[in-house]
Formats: C-alpha cells, structure tokens, sequence
C-alpha cells in the first residue's frame, strides 16, 4: 500500500520532471530576433556558434555559414563547421562540414592550421567548392598554401583534394619585363624604407617566390555576375594582397593575378559588388590584436584598386570595433544590403571569440561601418 507521504513525494518529482523539461523546451524554443554584435550567439540548439574567420553561402532559399572550428587553440581539431539558417538570425549546427584527417601523414591532419573556409557553388559542375588556408602541422605559418576540397551537398562532407602555393612560374599581370631579374642587394634592404618599398612594389617578394608559388594566407573567394570566380588572398609574407582568377571548374588556379596595395600590409579581405564597383574591406597587420580596417574600390576587378581610407567610423573606428572582417553577406531579396562578418579573436581561448555583423552602409561612394549593439534586417 503507497502511504499519503510517498504520493506527495511523487506528485511533486513529476512537477519537478514537467518544470525542468518546460524551461528545457522554452530554452531550445526560443529564437532569435536580431543580431547582437560581440554577444554570444548561440545556435537552435542552444550552444555558442563555432564558426570563426567564416563565410556564408545563400542556395536554394538557406544560408549556410562555414568557419573554423574553435577549441582551446588555434590548431584545427575537428575541421571546418557549417551551420544552415533561413533567417539570418537563428542558424542550425550541421556538423563538420570539412574533418580533419586521422592520417598523421595527411596534409590536413588534425593539429594543422586551417583558416578562413570559404564555400562556392559551381552550377556547371553541380559541385561544393571550399577553399581555405592550411598551415603544416608543426610548421607555424612557413607553408603558406592555399587548399581545396569539393563535396555533392552544401553541408558536405567535402572532400580533401590537395593544398599548394599557387600561381608557380607565373608573373601578374601588368608586371614589367625589366621586374623579372633580381636587383643586386635588394634582399638586404632594410625593410619598410623606401627603397625597400619600391622593390616590394617592382616584385622584391614575387620573384622570390616565383619558382615554388605564391604564399597564399588570409584568403576570400568572390563569384562575379558572369560566374567566373576568384581568390583573393594575403601574399609576400602578407604584404601585399593577391586576386587570381580560377579555373571554370573552381578548382584551380589559371595563372592569371594581380597584386593589389604592395607593401600595404593587408590581410583579411572581403569583397561585394554594387552598381559596377567593386569594394573591398581588409585589415593590417597586427597579429590577433584589432587594427583599423581599410576599404578600396575599383570599377573593374583587375584594378585599379583605390584606396578609401577605413570605413568605420565613431567610437570604435580605430579597432574595427574590436574585431577583423572575413566576409561580406549580400541579403537575399534586399537589393544592395550587405553584411560585414567580423571576428572578435580571443587568442588565449579561441572558442570564446566573438561575431560582429554590422549593415554595410554606402556614403559619397563609399562602404561605412557604424556600431549597432542591437539591429535587424530592417534597418536596410
């Protein structure tokens, strides 16, 4: 026989059970109605998004966010992320997109270097196309290659095809013949005086590189109107910015380049398009610690490149508000709304790091990024 007590009891763990499980609910239910730069952000199931120096591919009516996967170092151990979302604002962890390999003689064995995935889709070929930059496993950043690897779904898995530091026994374009053969002394000119500059500028670093390829870090992908596709990526000990066009299949590169700001000292760059001018957003060079951005414009994507200066403005401008671009979204259904994607590193516990998405906003031709702690799609 169950005495007065032991019902009680049991009537109260099943009130206790439904609570637990409601607030569980509730928690899991709950969704996202706006962007909030720098806060946690987490995914439908209720866990921070890991998805850092990402980029975002738009099919068939989703978006899918691919990007590092953090731990407690910057050593790739899981691979590359993907989350899907319809709205921008809640976004569904699909797994590894990308995994690391379990070979220890695998190029892209965990404890590599993988950074700044980025995913096209290629309407001939009907295939994913992810590139990224992969550092060797107990190399630092000496490899400096640039990587590829396909699959038949957006959220993968993708296969590894092979890295490689491109354009090898190529000049870019525009490149004089006179720039072709090494200068006497130049490779103990002290760096960053102007002579030093000038070589930089006349292929001090390409002509090094010549023989066994360009190196290839920070890197962007960018598909223009007519389908054609490029890789945009920081070269020459990440002095100067490279743009290479790639092959119809997007899978390799046609030997066809160009440099961009020389001796600039850019890194991370992203690109988007409006009205026939291409923009471009990037960052200096100051290891994991924020810098001002830069922007530049040309009216074709084989430049001119001119420089605009940095696009952010107000409390912040000087650090990118903390942060480091990596991609900029173009909304779908919004005519000229565009996203700037930045990370907010966190070196000493890379998966704590932050996402600041902030509306790109156009002012007397150009880009300007303006702190929002709070924001939605309406703001376009």
């Amino acid at each position: 026989m169950i005495n007065s007590s032991t019902m009680h009891k049991t009537k109260f763990f099943k009130i206790l059970t439904f609570a637990v499980l409601g607030l569980s609910f509730t928690s899991h239910a709950q969704k996202n109605t706006s962007f909030q730069p720098g806060e946690i952000w987490k995914d439908t199931d209720g866990v921070h998004i890991n998805a850092h120096g990402g980029g975002v591919l738009y099919k068939d009516g989703t978006y899918y966010w691919f990007g590092e996967h953090k731990g407690t170092t910057n050593n790739a151990q899981v691979g590359v992320m993907c989350y899907s979302s319809k709205d921008l604002y809640n976004w569904k962890n699909e797994g590894a997109a990308f995994a690391v390999s379990k070979d220890p003689n695998s190029e892209v064995t965990a404890g590599c270097i993988i950074e700044r995935p980025k995913v096209i889709y290629n309407a001939k070929t009907k295939k994913y196309v992810m590139w990224f930059h992969l550092e060797l496993k107990g190399q630092g950043y000496k490899a400096s290659r640039t990587a590829v690897a396909t699959a038949d779904k957006a959220v993968g898995p993708y296969t590894f095809i092979r890295s490689y530091r491109p354009n090898v026994g190529n000049w870019p374009m525009g490149f004089n013949e006179e720039w072709k053969k090494a200068v006497p002394g130049e490779d103990t000119l002290k760096w960053w005086t102007p002579k030093w500059r000038t070589a930089v500028s006349e292929g001090l670093f390409v002509r090094r590189d010549f023989a066994r390829g360009q190196m290839a870090r920070d890197m962007q992908l960018y598909v223009d109107e007519d389908g054609k596709a490029y890789n945009i990526h920081s070269s020459e000990d990440n002095l100067t910015l490279h743009l290479s066009e790639l092959t119809p299949d997007y899978l390799d590169f046609t030997g066809k380049y160009i440099t961009i700001a020389p001796a600039g000292h850019n890194e991370a760059p992203a690109l988007f398009k409006q009205n026939g001018v291409y923009y471009m957003i990037t960052s200096g060079c100051t290891g994991w610690d924020p810098n001002a951005a830069r922007s530049f414009k040309a009216t074709s994507i084989w430049g001119p490149w001119e420089s605009l200066g940095n696009p952010c403005v107000g409390e912040g401008a000087n650090t990118t508000f903390e942060s480091q671009s990596t991609y900029i979204l173009p909304v779908a259904g919004k005519k000229d709304a565009f996203i700037f994607m930045g990370d907010r590193w966190r070196p000493k516990n890379p998966i704590d790091g932050r996402y600041i998405w902030l509306p790109i906003k156009m002012e007397n031709g150009k880009p300007v990024l303006k702190w929002k702690e709070n924001w939605t799609l309406s703001d376009f």
